[in-house]
């Protein structure tokens, strides 16, 4: 008995307690959210309901007015009706957008049709659209309807002003938003309206006036054409001056736009060292005005501390870019200029530039038929004594070094004067900035080596040749007065110094030697140079030494040419495949370029 009571009164344990009180949390916010829902659902509908009842409202006030009222302010045709105006209704704020259009019916010909309609406002077309900022989720309302006069149209003392919008494919472009100005009208005019399916909005209608109507076209994402008016002091004779109406004429005026591109711009050195702070022009090529021609873009930008500069919001074009910096020049361009950029793409250029020195040629050589760079040409560019003749190779970076009077202990190539060590015997101050052995009381010591810092290439590279100046030395100096070996590595710490044969029994002794292929995959670079003499009255000299290499920095078809003097020099091109090029030019600034095209 004690036992049957014990079970009857036992109750709920704690985890039934809170399934249970889950199970109703679960409950109450499920109910919880419909509650909502239903109350947003019928908050937005109550919207709608006054929206619409609003727009009926509107169009009972439009259809009550005289027929020669109907139209917007400063709208053509003009009217007492505001295009846009804010309305509350039920404690509301609506945003109402009235549109009024003279519409050019078939019945009795159109304008410029067969017939001829010269009156060619029949009826109006008249739209309504109605916004809710402050309504969550309202879908904007649109109406529409025609309005016609009681009686028979008179004739027309207006024109016509038909505007096609076009993208950069000549394809008509739809919802374009066209901004008409003309503020010479009495009542002033500007209208806001978008292009229909077939890229065009005629406006029906247009009081007459000569080149005052100022078009703008836009379009979210894309770029923006427009009219300019003629006479301006900046653009005195526009290619699209503002429009002209004429009395019972029609107007067509074109506009193209397209979505807009994005370009990157990045500032390194020909080993990939980035310069930041660098100052460029960039001009596109579409002009908007002649005698004088004026471009439609131009402007002055300048590198990051990372040396990146991103443009965004440009138009398709057709883009130069020249260097308006006063620390470097130019050196090359990859891809090559000029710049085709395409309507809604990203487009990096990278502008490979050096310190100014003092004059510069930049010699850019192509394919006559493809316009494309073309690698490995020997340019050779010389004055006619010959105080100036440099050869190199387009597709590759050089680094070069013509003084080592400041002597040795440098690591790492940063002052252009040093060096790293030396036996003992080489003299690099006598006269500066030539290498000759070390001359002891009136005699020549016999051999002596002296080997450079490291060049960093910053980056796993490839190597091609190594030149040095003088290429002849006296001939008592003997045989291979003047040889070098190499070294290459990723660690900047172990140094094997081999020649031609990639051992190191062997030397780079002709001038314009190709490295061996065993040197390439890495970063850095050293040469070691021997001077020998057979004769220790003389000595064999050297005044400058360099190698080229491949980088990703490195500009294609490309190459460029310092510490030219103002004056003539003659320039050569030759490639294997290519009829040779032979021409001059003439050096009278800090900085040319000259295009070269080669036929194969």
């Amino acid at each position: 008995m004690q036992r049957y009571k014990t079970n009857r009164y036992r109750g709920m344990t704690l985890i039934e307690t809170l399934v249970a009180i889950g199970f109703f949390m679960v409950v109450s916010v499920a109910l919880y959210e419909v509650y909502v829902k239903i109350i947003k659902t019928t908050t937005i509908l109550n919207a709608r309901v006054v929206a619409a009842s609003l727009a009926n409202e509107e169009f009972e006030i439009l259809r009550n007015m005289p027929y020669a009222s109907v139209g917007t302010q400063g709208g053509i045709p003009s009217g007492s009706v505001p295009h846009i105006q804010t309305l509350t209704r039920d404690g509301i704020s609506f945003d109402v957008t009235t549109t009024i259009r003279n519409i050019d019916e078939a019945f009795d010909g159109t304008i410029g049709g067969t017939p001829n309609d010269l009156s060619p406002a029949d009826n109006k077309l008249v739209t309504i659209e109605i916004t809710c900022a402050v309504c969550e989720n309202f879908v904007p309302l649109m109406y529409t309807t025609h309005i016609a006069p009681k009686d028979l149209e008179t004739a027309s003392t207006n024109g016509a002003l038909i505007i096609n919008v076009f993208d950069a494919n000549g394809v008509a472009l739809p919802d374009a938003t066209i901004t008409i100005d003309n503020p010479t009208l009495v009542p002033a005019v500007h209208i806001s309206d978008v292009s229909g399916v077939d890229g065009t909005l005629t406006i029906v209608d247009a009081p007459p006036a000569v080149g005052s109507y100022h078009i703008v076209v836009t379009k979210d994402g894309y770029s923006t054409d427009q009219s300019y008016p003629p006479n301006a002091v900046d653009n005195p004779n526009p290619t699209t001056p503002d429009a002209t109406v004429v009395v019972q004429q029609i107007s067509q005026v074109s506009f193209s736009i397209d979505k807009t591109s994005t370009l990157t711009t990045t500032t390194t050195s020909d080993t990939c060292v980035a310069k930041p702070g660098v100052t460029y022009e960039l001009s596109g090529s579409k002009i908007i005005g002649t005698t004088p021609d004026v471009l439609k873009y131009t402007s002055t930008e300048t590198t990051d501390s990372s040396g990146v500069k991103t443009i965004t919001g440009l138009e398709w074009d057709t883009y130069t870019i020249a260097l308006a910096d006063s620390t470097y020049d130019l050196i090359g361009t990859n891809p090559l200029l000029s710049l085709g950029l395409l309507p809604d793409s990203l487009q990096n250029m990278q502008l490979i530039v050096a310190p100014k020195n003092p004059n510069r040629l930049l010699v850019v050589v192509r394919d006559q038929s493809t316009g494309l760079p073309i690698t490995d040409a020997h340019v050779e560019v010389a004055t006619e004594d010959l105080s100036y003749d440099v050869i190199q190779r387009t597709g590759e970076g050089f680094l070069t070094q013509t003084d080592w009077s400041g002597g040795s202990g440098q690591e790492d190539f940063i002052d252009p004067t040093l060096y790293y060590s030396s036996d003992g015997n080489i003299d690099t101050t006598s006269p500066t900035g030539e290498l000759k052995l070390r001359n002891v009381f009136g005699t020549y010591v016999t051999s002596g080596y002296l080997t450079s810092s490291t060049f960093d290439t910053n980056g796993e590279n490839n190597f091609h040749q190594i030149y040095w100046s003088p290429t002849s030395q006296p001939a008592q100096t003997g045989s291979d007065s003047i040889k070098f070996q190499v070294a290459t590595n990723n660690d900047n710490t172990t140094w094997d110094f081999r020649g031609l044969d990639g051992t190191d029994a062997t030397y780079y002794t002709t001038e314009d030697n190709a490295l061996s292929a065993l040197l390439n995959g890495n970063r850095y670079f050293r040469y070691r140079v021997f001077l020998a003499t057979a004769d220790t009255a003389v000595t064999p000299s050297i005044s400058d030494i360099s190698f080229t290499f491949t980088t990703s920095c490195t500009p294609p078809g490309q190459v460029s040419f310092s510490g030219l003097s103002p004056g003539e020099y003659t320039v050569s091109v030759i490639k294997a495949g290519y009829q040779t090029y032979s021409g001059s030019v003439t050096i009278n600034s800090n900085w040319q370029k000259l295009e070269v095209a080669i036929t194969p």
